[in-house]
């Protein structure tokens, strides 16, 4: 079956709304990266990240956290670390931009994207007895999303190698997933209408792809793609975070 109207969300759009709401909040503020030297995959999220940094008028520097932490208004650690455990348990929430530390102040920037999506599509519709599937309970998209998702009202399951199945999609409305395994989800595993959120990003030929294969579009009453969905909004949300945490 084909969901007949489906939305396609346009990531870069709502990422540049957000920007632009930004003004010139954070003009002189300083943002600090940890970053992993000689990971090609990380140096490429960090340059999206400056680009942003650069349009608000943010300096961005890279160093040691505990220098950081004393010259920057916001900090956070590109992943993959190999230190990230010790080094996230250091960043005091007030400067914590990813929320990935404890008792963070703000959300996760994905899980802030998420719930954008979600608060431009759901809204007036009521979360009593909507099922949502979060695939993954990675640190970046799985944890954080499912646990924004409870506080939100829905009903959360978490499916990962450890727990839950894949079956358990066929009657979600809402799918999260976030495992970066390329085109793991196909659309016969969905109901028709769902609203499904592609949080994963993974390399596969050449190009970077999601967790849901394409034509899951197909079927979706909203999909976000990969790239230029989530993505985008995410990193703008870094930003708002920033924003928050520095005023």
């Amino acid at each position: 079956m084909q969901y007949s109207n489906p939305v396609v969300i346009d990531g870069k759009q709502i990422a540049e709304e957000i920007i632009a709401g930004l003004g010139d909040s954070l003009r002189g503020k300083k943002l600090g990266i940890v970053v992993n030297v000689g990971d090609a995959a990380t140096e490429s999220f960090v340059k999206i990240k400056e680009k942003v940094a650069a349009r608000l008028g943010v300096e961005v520097k890279r160093g040691e956290l505990q220098d950081l932490m004393k010259t920057c208004d916001g900090v956070l650690v590109q992943l993959p670390h190999p230190d990230a455990q010790s080094l996230l348990a250091q960043i005091p929430p007030e400067k914590d931009v990813d929320a990935l530390g404890p008792a963070p102040k703000v959300l996760a920037p994905v899980a802030a994207a998420v719930k954008e999506v979600l608060s431009r599509h759901e809204q007036g519709l009521p979360l009593l007895n909507k099922k949502a599937v979060v695939v993954g309970e990675g640190r970046l998209v799985g944890k954080p999303v499912a646990t924004m998702l409870r506080d939100m009202g829905y009903s959360v399951s978490v499916v990962s190698l450890e727990q839950g199945s894949l079956a358990e999609l066929k009657d979600a409305d809402i799918v999260v997933s976030g495992t970066g395994s390329p085109h793991l989800i196909k659309p016969e595993m969905l109901k028709d209408g769902v609203i499904l959120i592609d949080a994963g990003t993974s390399e596969q030929g050449g190009k970077v792809v999601g967790d849901c294969d394409p034509s899951c579009a197909q079927v979706a009453r909203v999909f976000t793609p990969v790239p230029g969905g989530i993505g985008p909004i995410a990193v703008a949300m870094l930003f708002k975070n920033l924003a928050a945490l520095s005023q």
